[in-house]
């Protein structure tokens, strides 16, 4: 679904990506994994059109995308669940949920009942205003609005941070719902190991602004990979 080859982003005069290259697959779960500053926020960025890359390619779906904005990003079907959740605290659930309908059809603007079976809290707090909800339910809440938006291609930015553990398992269910239902690609940045490797189909290490190591879960132990993050 989607293709990256030799993908290279600048912030000014400094570097921040170096020829990445990696696919994500329908009805898997692509897991980036590094430590703090390597890169892989910037990759999800640079992916969902909120800062352009200087060199590679981005392909979604066999279409090619030439250093997309962020709305077109969107309306090709990249959605991007961001760092720090990002919703709008004055708005009503509801309302932060119909933001998702931008990028839609006029006639598909409406919120599918699969988004509250995943996230079944949402249906219960329609009419209360996201910034009173709690981070978990606003980190669920960030996920359903990207959905909301039809999307080919999920990129999410540590969703499981400063979340509590029940609301982590439901996080988890979700996503491996939707990787089963086998109608989108999903790349997961995380820094929980635990969560990254059981729910990760395929797993990327980046190092520097490179990737150091790509292969199936099968082909990497967890021990291999907590070596891989120490270093």
């Amino acid at each position: 679904m989607l293709e990256i080859k030799d993908l290279s982003l600048k912030y000014g005069q400094s570097q921040i990506l170096y020829d990445v290259s990696l696919t994500a697959d329908v009805g898997k779960i692509t897991t980036v994994m590094g430590n703090n500053g390597m890169g892989k926020t910037s990759l999800l960025k640079s992916i969902a059109g909120r800062h352009p890359f200087f060199e590679g390619t981005l392909t979604i779906d066999g279409q090619p995308l030439v250093h997309p904005t962020a709305h077109e990003a969107a309306r090709v079907g990249i959605a991007y669940v961001p760092q720090g959740r990002e919703i709008f605290p004055m708005m009503t659930v509801l309302e932060n949920l119909e933001t998702g309908f931008a990028c839609l059809p006029v006639l598909d603007r409406s919120v599918p009942d699969m988004v509250y079976k995943l996230f079944p809290v949402l249906a219960k707090m329609r009419s209360r205003r996201g910034g009173d909800l709690s981070g978990g339910q606003q980190q669920q809440l960030a996920i359903a609005r990207a959905l909301i938006t039809k999307p080919k291609v999920l990129l999410l930015d540590e969703p499981t941070e400063g979340i509590q553990p029940n609301v982590i398992q439901q996080i988890g269910e979700a996503l491996t719902s939707l990787r089963n239902d086998n109608q989108l690609a999903i790349i997961l940045v995380e820094q929980n190991a635990d969560f990254a490797y059981g729910i990760a189909d395929d797993i990327v290490i980046m190092s520097r602004g490179r990737i150091v190591s790509q292969s199936d879960r099968k082909g990497l132990t967890k021990e291999a990979l907590l070596e891989h993050l120490a270093l």
